[in-house]
């Protein structure tokens, strides 16, 4: 039976505990890799799950092991450390890594654990971590369809949606690509704000005739109605990782010889940020860095 699957997780930050939460909570046995912050591991490890204390002996444990952490180097230091993935890799093992990571990376760990009859889904998921939580993700594949068909009841249990979009790397590419068209709209808007108060143009009444027309978006939505009132914290995402995946897609554009016009804009704009200091806060607080470099009242505040 599919609930038999023996699961190993790695990476329980806002998105991955609601994740893990959602595969024991479907009758998945799980193990998850112990780490420094003990919350979530104690967590889970209350509710049934059993803990590891290295990624080779969690790969050990399960038939499945998904990952879900900062970036590619993690996930690189995870398969090919000592002790690391890479050594329990065997006939049936498969890796889902649900990190944003970059497709490059993607194939050639794919490559390697081939060799030893193991098999990689790259399915990195979008939305909140509130939908980790309900079990509404989307995740997006790149798979051989039939590993992907073995591992899809693990990936129901958190996912609202599983769209497979091709081979191998498919599914990091596709996750770049949503994010770079992400982070180009926080930018915008963020740019646009700063106009309006600038220019003295009341910034609520601008977003209320806007979210009526094509400048309208998802990121909008989630982002600037909070801002109006002061609340920076409506788009869960740290700028740092923002700027990671701009990095990784322009990295990937220029792999693929791509003159991206776009790309480099954007890059600089997260770097600025960054290196500003707003790197920790979330993604509103662009808006911040413009309050910052021109001085004006761009943020509303409460008196």
């Amino acid at each position: 039976m599919a609930s038999a699957i023996r699961v190993g997780f790695i990476g329980l930050g806002m998105m991955g505990r609601g994740m893990a939460r959602n595969i024991l909570a479907k009758g998945f046995p799980l193990a998850v890799l112990g780490h420094r912050n003990r919350a979530a591991v104690d967590d889970l490890v209350a509710r049934g799950a059993t803990e590891r204390d290295t990624p080779r002996a969690l790969a050990e444990a399960a038939e499945v092991v998904v990952a879900c952490v900062t970036g590619a180097p993690q996930v690189e230091e995870l398969v090919y450390r000592p002790s690391g993935i890479l050594e329990a890799a065997r006939p049936g093992f498969v890796l889902v890594d649900a990190t944003t990571s970059q497709p490059g990376l993607t194939r050639r760990i794919a490559r390697d654990l081939a060799a030893r009859g193991a098999a990689v889904v790259d399915a990195p998921v979008t939305r909140s971590p509130k939908d980790a939580e309900a079990g509404r993700l989307n995740s997006l594949v790149g798979a051989d369809a039939a590993i992907l068909e073995r591992v899809r009841p693990v990936l129901d249990a958190y996912s609202e949606t599983v769209t497979h979009f091709g081979p191998v790397g498919a599914g990091h590419t596709a996750k770049l690509v949503n994010n770079f068209i992400t982070m180009g709209y926080v930018a915008l808007w963020a740019e646009a704000m700063a106009i309006c108060a600038g220019a003295g143009v009341d910034q609520r009444k601008f977003y209320a005739a806007a979210s009526q027309g094509a400048a309208d978006s998802g990121t909008a939505r989630k982002m600037i109605p909070p801002f109006l009132d002061g609340d920076l914290g409506g788009h869960k995402f740290a700028v740092a990782n923002g700027l990671k995946d701009v990095s990784y897609f322009a990295t990937m554009a220029a792999e693929l010889e791509f003159d991206s016009a776009m790309a480099p804009a954007l890059l600089a704009t997260y770097q600025r940020a960054v290196a500003a200091g707003f790197g920790d806060k979330l993604m509103a607080s662009m808006m911040e860095l413009h309050e910052q470099a021109t001085g004006w009242p761009v943020v509303p505040r409460k008196q």
